[in-house]
């Protein structure tokens, strides 16, 4: 949710798409499973914060139904699909710089957006203060620092490869604006924004197609910026996104930390 001329992992990108159906795979099933927790139903008003492929608006659409809201923003919305429909309201705004889409809302759920965000202070107190009382935060964020590695059994030069280039990916979107341990601070930032009843969990799986789908889309976004630095040649990106097609390494991905927490 950077200004999109800036981030590296654009949404416009030919292959983004590709990209939201990886993480969809890999972190639907966890975002879903809190977000019923909390009660879900008919009638709820949602504000999901980086529509990205839109899988998370459109399972929110169908559980708060014709009588709820659900408002998807990003900053970019060329991308979205033109068949978009109530309850779903689509629209361009900036989490970090705009007022907040509305108010009262039940839900507010941003799943791999803040840690882009430039203000990440200004955007999280934008989303809380757009919450009913009584109404559940909801933040997902990665955190590439607590697990660093592409492959955690580094038993060969194909993994140690791997491994190289995870580090000079999360190395190139730090130097980018992006916060690589914003997931782990994220149960203090909310019982410091005023939440009650905060926790927190991690996922991240290991040996699932998608782990290799997503690492072969996000090597190949980030390529020019890794070679241009010097971190990995041409030569080092194609012979890695070889062995992952070829599907013999156990891939995982970063730890996707949730939060949440209620507003008093």
């Amino acid at each position: 949710m950077m200004r999109t001329d800036a981030h590296l992992l654009d949404n416009r990108q030919p292959d983004a798409g590709q990209r939201f159906d990886a993480l969809a795979a890999l972190f639907d099933p966890t975002t879903f499973r809190h977000i019923e927790r909390f009660g879900i139903g008919s009638g709820w008003r949602c504000w999901e914060v980086g529509a990205g492929g839109m899988s998370v608006v459109s399972w929110l659409a169908k559980r708060v139904g014709p009588t709820g809201r659900v408002v998807a923003t990003d900053l970019d919305t060329s991308w979205a699909p033109s068949s978009v429909r109530p309850p779903i309201q689509l629209r361009v705004h900036d989490v970090g710089v705009d007022e907040p889409p509305g108010e009262g809302f039940d839900l507010v759920h941003a799943r791999l957006v803040l840690a882009h965000v430039p203000d990440r202070e200004r955007a999280l107190y934008s989303m809380i203060r757009a919450l009913r009382p009584g109404g559940r935060l909801l933040v997902e964020e990665a955190d590439p620092t607590m697990q660093p590695l592409a492959c955690p059994d580094e038993r060969g030069p194909e993994q140690q490869l791997a491994n190289r280039l995870r580090h000079a990916v999360r190395d190139t979107l730090a130097e980018s604006g992006v916060e690589p341990a914003y997931g782990r601070r994220l149960p203090r930032l909310l019982r410091e924004a005023g939440l009650r009843q905060v926790e927190a969990d991690a996922y991240f799986p290991i040996t699932a197609s998608a782990c290799r789908a997503l690492e072969s889309e996000t090597v190949g976004q980030v390529r020019d910026q890794l070679v241009a630095a010097g971190l990995a040649t041409d030569q080092d990106i194609d012979r890695h996104l070889a062995n992952v097609a070829a599907g013999g390494m156990d891939l995982t991905t970063a730890p996707l930390i949730s939060a949440w927490g209620r507003k008093v």
